[in-house]
């Protein structure tokens, strides 16, 4: 998997609606929070079209996105916010493009399908992460700490993050569901697009993968269901370990059913509670990197990224 290359000071970063329409404040003030990074937004059409509940017609969407990656200038793409629509963009995008252009790329929520192929397709790491017209907003001090340290290249060019922790906030800890240790390419995002998109061609490839599951505003029913499809599919069966994130307002105690009847009864190392999805504060995972899971010391090893 291939390491995008990190930003710099100074870098123009593109932000593009790929789900559904984005709020004209929020998103000035996700505009002015990317400015205060040091970096040089391009806010694309698609951030401010409405076509029903998308962010324009997919043709639009899909055309940003394409041209963001070609734009040799462009050196990210953030996404401004999640919804719905990202899904329906899949079989309109030019892999090849794509493939060609790693860029840092960062979204979550709805964006999951987007993680999904363009590490499976592309082969490139990406970013689940806070958004523009979300997170930024808020300007949660943690959030935005971890952020910049995570899309942000090290003096030199390097990497800071190798070698080091994704490390919860104080106050947030972590809860061991099934003890051991396990290591692979860290996948997921949200649970509901991770489920919709089995018996795709999108379908996520969970083997030996760390996959990261996060989820809210579901009724457990509803949670279970979901965890249900992946489980039928093999999906859970065939990952080295599982990290649960976010999944507020729901508790671990409502969850209880699903996880330990669906997800400890597979006996995969699985660790819950990390601070990443929809919930504040939120930290940025990189999909597709390497990493070392030990939940009974309650810690994810960022490895080496190539």
């Amino acid at each position: 998997m291939r390491m995008p290359k990190l930003l710099r000071p100074g870098d123009t970063v593109a932000i593009l609606a790929t789900s559904g329409p984005c709020d004209g404040q929020r998103l000035a003030k996700g505009v002015e929070a990317v400015r205060r990074m040091g970096l040089r937004p391009r806010v694309m059409e698609s951030c401010h079209m409405r076509h029903d509940f998308l962010a324009g017609e997919d043709e639009l969407r899909a055309k940003d996105l394409h041209t963001a990656f070609a734009s040799p200038d462009v050196k990210g793409i953030f996404v401004a916010r999640g919804g719905y629509g990202a899904a329906r963009l899949l079989g309109m995008l030019d892999y090849d493009l794509i493939r060609t252009n790693p860029k840092v790329f960062v979204g979550y929520s709805d964006v999951t399908a987007l993680h999904v192929v363009f590490n499976q397709i592309c082969g490139f790491v990406t970013f689940h992460g806070p958004m523009p017209a979300v997170d930024f907003c808020d300007d949660e001090p943690f959030t935005m700490a971890e952020f910049k340290s995570m899309i942000f290249a090290a003096p030199g060019g390097s990497d800071a993050t190798s070698g080091s922790f994704l490390a919860n906030p104080p106050g947030h800890p972590f809860t061991t569901i099934v003890p051991g240790q396990a290591m692979g390419p860290l996948i997921g995002g949200n649970l509901c697009l991770l489920a919709s998109l089995i018996g795709t061609p999108y379908e996520p490839d969970t083997r030996g993968r760390i996959l990261f599951l996060e989820e809210v505003g579901e009724a457990p029913y509803r949670v279970d269901r979901m965890l249900l499809q992946l489980k039928q599919a093999s999906k859970l069966s065939q990952v080295a370990g599982i990290i649960l994130g976010g999944f507020s307002p729901e508790t671990l105690e409502t969850l209880h059913t699903p996880i330990s009847e669906l997800i400890a009864t597979e006996k995969k190392p699985t660790l819950a509670g990390l601070a990443c999805g929809h919930t504040s504060p939120n930290l940025t995972l990189p999909l597709g990197r390497n990493v070392w899971l030990d939940t009974v010391a309650g810690k994810v090893h960022l490895l080496k990224a190539l």
